[in-house]
C-alpha cells in the first residue's frame, strides 16, 4: 500500500513545486513609472507603473500580479493594486496593466521611485552570460526631480508598447514615442538593466549590448550585409535600432528619456524591455520616409503615410502620439483614418490635424507610425509578424506680428523711437511680445523653421510687454538713443510651456515663439556731432601723437557754437578731462590732433561735447558716445608664431569687416609692410597669428622667418561703419600703436594671493538671510611682485577664478578676468549661488598665455540656523498655533523631527523642515497641554560632501 501511494504523491509534489516556479516568476516583459504633479498647495504626485506582461508563457502569474510594492527615495514599501479594468491585450501575447498610487513627498529634492517584480525569465541571452536569469528580479525606476518653480510639471510618457517582435537579419526598431505635456525638451541614452538590492535601490546586472550575442566563428552582421552588426539608441529621436539579429532568442534592454528644461536635467523614466528575436521565412514592411514639418498656428497638417511589403503581405497601419489624447494637448486633436486597413502589399493613411494658438510650443509633436505584416493567406508556420515605425515632426510656431512702424519722438531722455503694431493673433495668457533692436538696417533671410529673433541676426533684446500691447517706446532705457544712427527693429512673441500658469516662474522656459516681425528701420536726425576717427599716428612714451576727428551736426541747433574735446586714459577710461575747444567755423573745425601721449603704455578714451548759443550764452546740448584709440597686444602663439590681439570700444562697428595687419620691414626700419587681411565678425575674432610669410601681395611681398630672439613691430588698421548712408565717410579707418615684441617664453607668472568674506557666525542673526533667494562670495586678490626672492612677470593679462562646491573636489574654471576694462580687476563677485559654501582660488595669465600655479585655496562655509522655541499655543486664534523654527531655517538639507511625550513614547514625527507642528498627534487627535520633549536631526548644507548631522534636543510646553 505505501508503495502504492508514492507515485501519486511525487506527482503532486512535483505539479506543486511547477505552480511555484511559475508564481514566482511573474513574466514581467518590459515598464516604466511616470509621474504627474496634481495639487499646487502640495508636492503631491499621481505615480504610474506601466507594466507588460508575457501571457504566451506565464498567464496564470501575470494575472496574479494584482498589487506592486513601490518604493519613493527609502519610504516604502507602499503596496498598491492593481487598476480594474485596467489590463489589455495588447498583441503578440502581451498585456499591459496598471498600478496607480498618489504619493505627497515630504520635500522637494530628487527621488527615485522604484518598483520590483519577479522574476524575470530564463534564457534571457545577453544578461548573466544567459545563466540563471529567472533568478533575477525585475527592478524598474525613475528619478523624479521636484522643484518649488517647476510648477504643475509631469514627466513625458511612453506611448508605442515594446511588444514587436525581432527576425533574425532583419532590422530592428523601437521608439517610445515619448511625449512631454509641458513642452520640455527630451533625450534618450542606453542604460544597464538593473536589479534590486531591497529597500528600493537598485544594481546593475551583468549585461553586454544585444548584437554582442553571436554565433560562434561566424561575423555577425546588419541588414544590408556590412559587419559588424550595431545596436544603438538615437539621442535625439529615441529610436532605438538593433541592425541587425543574429542568434533567436530572448534579450533584454533598458534606455533612459532625460526631461530637460532651460538646459537643467529635471527627469528620468527608464524603460526595461525585452525584445524577442524569432526565425522569420517573411520580410518587413517599410513605410515611406516623412519630411518634418514646419507650420504656423492655425493651418491644417495633412499629411498622407505610405507603407509597402514586398511579399505582398496584408499590412496593419497604426499610430500613436500626444496629439490623439484630449489629456495631453488641448483640441483640436488629429484624427488618423487608413481607407483599407488590412490591405496586401502597400496601404495608404490619412493623418489630419487642425492646429491653434493653443499648440504653440518650443517641441516639435512627433507622431509614431507603425506598419505591421500579416500573412496574406492561412497561418505559414515560418511567418512571424513584423514592423516597421518612423516619426512625423511637427514643430507649431506662432504667427509673426504684423505692421511694425518705429517714428522718432520726443522724449525726456533725449532720441527715442515710438514702436506700434496690429493687435497680436494669439491672445494667450501669459505670453509676452519681445521687443530686439540693432544698429544698420539689414534684411535677413526668413526661415519658418527659425522662430524669434536669432542671437546671429545680431539684435538686442530691449524689453517685453504682455501680448495685448500694442505700444512701446524706446528711450533706451531712460538713456536716449544715439544721434545719426539708423536702427532696426523686430518683434517676436514668446508663448509660455502648454499648461504652465501665466504667473508661474519660468513659464516661457520651454515655450514657443513665433516668427519675426518685419524689419522697422528708420534714421534719428543727427542733432549732435559724430566721433568717427580716433586714430594712432605715432607711438612713444611722451610724443605720442592721435587724431580724432568728427562729423557735424546735420541740424544746426544755434551760434554760434562750439566743439569740447574730452579725453581719458583707458580704453573705457571714465575720468575725461578737457583737452582743446574749437569753434565752429574755424578751419578745421571736424578734427584735433592730441599731442604729448604714452601711446606706448595707454589707450586713450575721447568723448566731444557739444556746445550751442542760447540767450546769448554757451550752453551744453550733449555729447557723443566715448571712442577709444585701438589697442593692439601680443597673445600666446607656438614659438614659431606671434599672436596679435586688438580690441577698441568705439560707437560704430568694426565688426563685419576686413581688419588690416602691418609689420615692420627690417630692411628699412620704419617701413610698415601689409602682411595680412583678416575678416572680422565679432570681437573674439579681432586676432591674427603670424607665421612671418607675407599673405597680401598688392604692397610687395616681404616674408620673415619667425624664430626666438628678434624682436618685430606690427601695427593693424581697423575698418568700421555707422551702417548709415547718411553718413560720410561711410568707411571708418584707424591705426592702434605699434607694438615691438618677440615669440613667446615659458616662464609662469607667479601664484596670486587669494582672500574672500568670511562670515561671522557669532554676529549673524536668525533672520540673517530670510528674504534671500541667492547668495554672493565676494573674491578679492593682490598679485606679487616677487616670491622667494624672485622677481614676478609683471606682464599679467588675466586671472583665472576656481572653484568647487565641496571641499576636497577639483575646483572647475568659473570665470576668466580679462580686459577691458582697464586696469585688470582683482576681484570678482561669484553671485547666484544657492549657499556660501564653496572652496576657490585663483590663477594669473600672463601675454603668453603661460598660467600660474593655483593661489592659496580658500573656503567659505555657511552659518547654519536652527532656532526652536520653547512653547506654541495651538487653540485657533490664529496666533502662535503652529510650532516651527524661528523666522526661517538657513541652509538646512532635511530634517528628521520627533516628539516624545514625558513617558517616552513617540507622539509626532515629520520629515518638514520648518516642522509645521499643530499640536496634534499622528493620528490627528489633540494633545493634552503639557511639555513635550523633541529630538531633531538636522542636516545642513556645508562644504563638505557628507556632513555629519546634527543632533537637536529639547522641550516645548504646548498651552492651550
Amino acid at each position: 500500500m505505501r508503495n502504492l501511494l508514492s507515485f501519486p504523491l511525487f506527482c503532486l509534489l512535483a505539479l506543486l513545486m511547477i505552480i511555484a516556479g511559475e508564481s514566482k516568476a511573474t513574466h514581467f516583459r518590459a515598464g516604466e513609472i511616470t509621474a504627474k504633479r496634481i495639487s499646487a498647495t502640495s508636492l503631491t504626485y499621481e505615480v504610474k507603473l506601466t507594466a507588460y506582461f508575457d501571457i504566451e508563457k506565464g498567464k496564470p502569474a501575470a494575472d496574479a500580479a494584482v498589487n506592486v510594492d513601490f518604493y519613493f527615495g527609502t519610504d516604502g514599501p507602499k503596496r498598491v493594486d492593481r487598476v480594474p479594468g485596467s489590463v489589455r491585450n495588447i498583441g503578440n501575447g502581451t498585456t499591459v496593466n496598471e498600478y496607480v498610487t498618489n504619493y505627497t513627498f515630504p520635500s522637494t529634492g530628487a527621488y527615485n521611485i522604484s518598483v520590483t517584480m519577479d522574476n524575470r525569465n530564463a534564457n534571457t541571452l545577453n544578461l548573466n552570460n544567459g545563466l540563471g536569469t529567472d533568478q533575477l528580479n525585475f527592478y524598474v525606476h525613475s528619478i523624479l526631480e521636484i522643484n518649488a518653480s517647476f510648477g504643475l510639471n509631469q514627466t513625458p510618457v511612453l506611448l508605442n508598447p515594446p511588444i514587436d517582435l525581432a527576425a533574425v537579419g532583419q532590422r530592428y526598431i523601437h521608439n517610445p514615442n515619448a511625449f512631454d505635456a509641458d513642452g520640455d525638451s527630451l533625450s534618450y541614452k542606453m542604460f544597464v538593466p538593473q536589479e534590486s538590492i531591497g529597500n528600493g535601490k537598485g544594481r546593475n546586472i551583468l549585461y553586454k549590448h544585444p548584437n554582442l550575442v553571436e554565433i560562434p566563428g561566424v561575423p555577425s552582421r546588419t541588414e544590408g550585409g556590412a559587419t559588424p552588426a550595431t545596436f544603438s539608441i538615437n539621442p535625439v529621436t529615441g529610436d532605438l535600432i538593433w541592425d541587425a539579429p543574429m542568434v533567436k532568442g530572448q534579450y533584454n534592454v533598458a534606455f533612459i528619456v532625460e526631461e530637460w528644461r532651460d538646459g537643467v536635467l529635471i527627469g528620468q523614466i527608464i524603460r526595461d524591455m525585452q525584445i524577442l528575436v524569432e526565425d522569420a521565412r517573411n520580410d518587413r514592411p517599410l513605410l515611406a520616409p516623412i519630411p518634418d514639418i514646419c507650420i504656423e498656428a492655425g493651418t491644417t497638417v495633412n499629411q498622407v503615410i505610405r507603407a509597402t511589403d514586398k511579399n505582398g503581405d496584408r499590412l496593419n497601419l497604426t499610430t500613436t502620439g500626444g496629439v490623439y489624447l484630449g489629456s495631453l494637448v488641448s483640441p483640436a486633436l488629429a484624427t488618423f483614418n487608413v481607407a483599407q486597413q488590412g490591405s496586401v502589399g502597400a496601404v495608404t493613411g490619412q493623418f489630419i490635424w487642425q492646429t491653434s494658438c493653443a499648440h504653440i510650443r518650443q517641441e516639435p509633436y512627433d507622431v509614431l507610425f507603425k506598419v505591421e505584416d500579416a500573412p496574406a493567406t492561412g497561418n505559414p508556420p515560418a511567418f512571424r509578424k513584423l514592423v516597421d515605425m518612423t516619426t512625423l515632426n511637427i514643430k507649431v510656431y506662432g504667427p509673426a506680428p504684423v505692421n511694425l512702424q518705429a517714428v522718432p519722438v520726443t522724449n525726456p531722455a533725449g532720441n527715442a523711437y515710438s514702436l506700434t503694431w496690429d493687435a497680436y493673433k494669439c491672445q494667450i495668457p501669459g505670453a509676452k511680445i519681445f521687443i530686439y533692436r540693432k544698429e544698420g538696417c539689414f534684411d535677413v533671410p526668413v526661415d519658418v523653421c527659425v522662430t524669434g529673433v536669432p542671437a546671429e541676426w545680431g539684435y538686442t533684446e530691449v524689453a517685453s510687454v504682455p501680448v495685448g500691447d500694442v505700444a512701446y517706446i524706446d528711450n533706451n532705457k531712460g538713456a536716449g538713443l544715439k544721434s545719426g544712427v539708423s536702427y532696426s527693429y523686430r518683434i517676436a512673441v514668446k508663448f509660455p510651456r502648454p499648461g504652465a500658469a501665466p504667473t508661474e516662474p519660468g513659464a516661457l522656459i520651454g515655450g514657443g515663439e513665433s516668427l519675426s516681425s518685419a524689419e522697422s528701420c528708420l534714421s534719428l536726425p543727427q542733432i549732435l556731432p559724430l566721433l568717427t576717427n580716433v586714430t594712432v599716428d605715432s607711438t612713444s612714451t611722451t610724443k605720442g601723437v592721435i587724431t580724432v576727428k568728427w562729423i557735424k551736426p546735420a541740424v544746426v541747433q544755434g551760434g554760434p557754437a562750439q566743439y569740447r574735446l574730452l579725453r581719458a586714459t583707458g580704453l573705457n577710461g571714465t575720468t575725461f578731462t578737457e583737452v582743446a575747444r574749437i569753434d565752429v567755423g574755424q578751419n578745421p573745425d571736424d578734427t584735433f590732433v592730441d599731442r604729448n601721449l604714452n601711446t606706448v603704455a595707454n589707450a586713450y578714451n575721447y568723448q566731444l561735447e557739444y556746445w550751442h548759443t542760447e540767450n546769448n550764452t554757451l550752453v551744453k546740448l550733449g555729447v557723443t558716445e566715448p571712442a577709444s584709440s585701438v589697442r593692439l597686444e601680443q597673445g600666446a602663439a607656438d614659438p614659431s608664431l606671434i599672436r596679435l590681439n586688438w580690441t577698441a570700444i568705439v560707437p560704430w562697428t568694426n565688426t563685419g569687416q576686413t581688419h588690416r595687419i602691418y609689420r615692420e620691414d627690417k630692411a628699412n626700419p620704419g617701413t610698415f609692410n601689409r602682411i595680412a587681411e583678416v575678416r572680422v565678425q565679432g570681437t573674439e575674432t579681432f586676432t591674427y597669428s603670424d607665421d612671418g610669410s607675407d599673405k597680401y601681395a598688392a604692397d610687395g611681398v616681404v616674408n620673415e622667418t619667425i624664430s626666438v630672439g628678434p624682436t618685430y613691430c606690427y601695427k593693424v588698421e581697423t575698418v568700421g561703419s555707422y551702417n548709415n548712408s547718411r553718413i560720410t565717410p561711410s568707411v571708418l579707418y584707424n591705426f592702434s600703436q605699434i607694438i615691438c615684441v618677440s615669440t613667446t617664453d615659458t616662464t609662469k607668472p607667479c601664484p596670486p594671493v587669494l582672500v574672500i568674506d568670511q562670515l561671522d557666525c557669532a554676529t549673524i542673526k536668525p533672520e540673517e538671510f530670510c528674504d534671500n533667494v541667492s547668495f554672493t562670495n565676494n573674491l578679492s586678490w593682490t598679485y606679487p611682485e616677487s616670491v622667494a626672492g624672485k622677481p614676478c612677470d609683471p606682464n599679467v593679462t588675466s586671472y583665472k577664478v576656481y572653484y568647487a562646491r565641496y571641499e576636497g573636489d577639483t575646483p572647475a574654471l568659473i570665470r576668466e578676468i580679462k580686459t577691458p576694462p582697464l586696469p585688470l580687476a582683482t576681484s570678482f563677485a561669484h553671485e547666484g549661488l544657492t549657499s556660501f559654501a564653496g572652496c576657490y582660488y585663483v590663477t594669473a595669465v600672463n601675454r603668453f598665455g603661460r598660467e600660474s600655479p593655483p593661489s592659496n585655496t580658500v573656503c567659505k562655509d555657511n552659518c547654519p540656523m536652527y532656532v526652536l522655541p520653547n512653547v506654541f499655543t495651538p487653540n485657533g486664534d490664529g496666533k502662535n498655533d503652529i510650532f516651527q523654527p524661528y523666522d526661517c531655517p538657513s541652509f538646512v538639507q532635511s530634517v528628521q523631527f520627533k516628539v516624545f511625550n514625558r513617558w517616552g513614547a513617540k507622539v509626532f514625527e515629520t520629515k518638514d523642515v520648518k516642522i509645521n507642528w499643530n499640536g496634534k498627534n499622528s493620528s490627528g487627535t489633540d494633545l493634552s497641554a503639557g511639555q513635550y520633549y523633541y529630538e531633531a536631526v538636522v542636516l545642513f548644507e556645508s562644504i563638505q560632501k557628507n556632513p555629519k548631522p546634527t543632533q537637536i534636543k529639547g522641550w516645548v510646553q504646548i498651552l492651550r
